[in-house]
């Protein structure tokens, strides 16, 4: 036991995907094996419930051993089921060796690690599901997402900053005007019209009128952005033009899109650059009609991160979320703009697709940030596609969890 006392902080962190808690939780003998949680066609008993906190408690994590237990062991129903369901079943001896490597993590044997769990009370069988569950959908997880993940020169670049950075930041004003194919031709003689202001506060009272976005209200005023935030199309636009000048009108999928520049400046601050930007699109039928902004506001109030998307996508074709990490160039530019004035979490109904007629209900996930560091090349790449396949693992779970049956008591 001293010998796992010296070694546990080395495993609070590790392994698995795992999130450790404290405590153990009380359970009468007479309903240790009575099912607690349902998971579509599998149960969890009070009694695994029990050992998986107790474990936990042994590692020394923060949290409520109670409901982090819970949580775990939902997710270890849901990744066997989808491993199985792939015909993926780890054998007796990759088992052991995943659990060998877990205890080696601490600097113990297989077998010292299990003597620590059982004189705790956590039995040897606990640990072994808990590395099944584990090394199941690892297996999972490489043979369904590992040729997603492949990089380019060219983005391994991007990502090791090769490009350098920015100092400037920009303040602009925006419009985006709806533009169904009725309306194409009288909306971009009206942009043309506008691209000739030079007033902030002309263009203001213009995007009142006509604007599309959430920054119609402020006349279109955007806070100061940093230019490297920007789509790539659009930063020698903008760079290009004297305050109060505007950009010539943008056309962007059933839109059109122009932008004044109110104010640029240097700074001393280099600001993050990024080699992916993860979001999601949930398509809304309806437009930018009345109806559909409401539904597209209630949604907003619902939802606090791009998996809880998948719930609300339940039961609709495959094709009404779509969801994507990708280089800020690859991203297309009307939503390389929305995202850049979000964080992770906020959400944009600016845009439209199919002529106008359906909403895009846009999030952001969140950014990964380059790297400037002299690192070794090959290694940075393997980190940056791990990277990118615990993201498809987390979003595929999360899907996995939103088409479950679990009944919990």
């Amino acid at each position: 036991m001293q010998l796992l006392n010296t070694s546990i902080r080395k495993l609070s962190a590790l392994a698995l995907g795992i999130t450790l808690a404290f405590g153990p939780v009380q359970v009468s003998a007479q309903n240790l094996f009575a099912p607690v949680i349902r998971v579509n066609d599998s149960v969890v008993t009070a009694y695994e419930l029990d050992q998986r906190a107790r474990m936990l408690t042994l590692l020394r994590a923060p949290g409520d051993p109670q409901e982090v237990a819970r949580e775990q062991l939902i997710d270890d129903r849901l990744r066997l089921q989808a491993a199985e369901a792939a015909g993926i079943v780890p054998s007796p001896e990759e088992v052991l060796d995943g659990m060998a490597e877990f205890a080696g993590r601490a600097n113990l044997s297989r077998d010292e690690f299990i003597q620590a769990l059982e004189a705790s009370g956590v039995s040897a069988q606990t640990f072994r599901d808990f590395v099944r569950a584990g090394l199941s959908w690892r297996l999972l997880v490489q043979s369904r997402f590992v040729g997603r993940v492949n990089l380019s020169e060219a983005e391994i670049d991007r990502a090791l900053g090769a490009s350098g950075g920015s100092s400037v930041r920009v303040l602009l004003s925006e419009i985006i005007m709806p533009a169904p194919p009725p309306q194409a031709e009288a909306v971009q003689a009206r942009a043309q019209r506008i691209s000739q202001i030079t007033s902030e506060a002309e263009f203001s009272a213009q995007a009142r009128q006509f604007s599309a976005t959430a920054s119609r209200g402020a006349g279109g005023r955007l806070p100061w952005q940093n230019l490297e935030d920007l789509p790539p199309v659009l930063r020698p636009m903008v760079l290009a033009l004297a305050p109060g000048e505007v950009t010539d009108p943008i056309p962007i999928p059933n839109a059109v899109a122009l932008f004044q520049l109110r104010a640029v400046e240097e700074t001393d601050y280099t600001p993050p650059t990024y080699s992916a930007i993860e979001y999601a699109a949930y398509y809304m039928p309806g437009g930018r009609s009345d109806a559909s902004l409401a539904q597209a506001r209630v949604l907003a109030s619902k939802v606090d991160r791009c998996d809880d998307l998948y719930g609300v996508a339940k039961g609709q074709p495959e094709d009404v979320l779509d969801r994507h990490t990708l280089p800020p160039a690859d991203i297309p530019t009307d939503i390389a703009f929305e995202l850049s004035k979000l964080d992770p979490g906020e959400v944009s109904t600016a845009l439209t697709r199919s002529n106008g007629q359906t909403l895009v209900f846009l999030m952001l996930c969140g950014r990964t940030a380059e790297v400037n560091d002299d690192v070794d090349r090959d290694q940075f790449a393997l980190g940056l596609r791990n990277q990118r396949l615990q993201s498809l693992a987390e979003s595929f779970l999360a899907q996995l969890r939103a088409d479950a049956r679990i009944v919990t008591q």
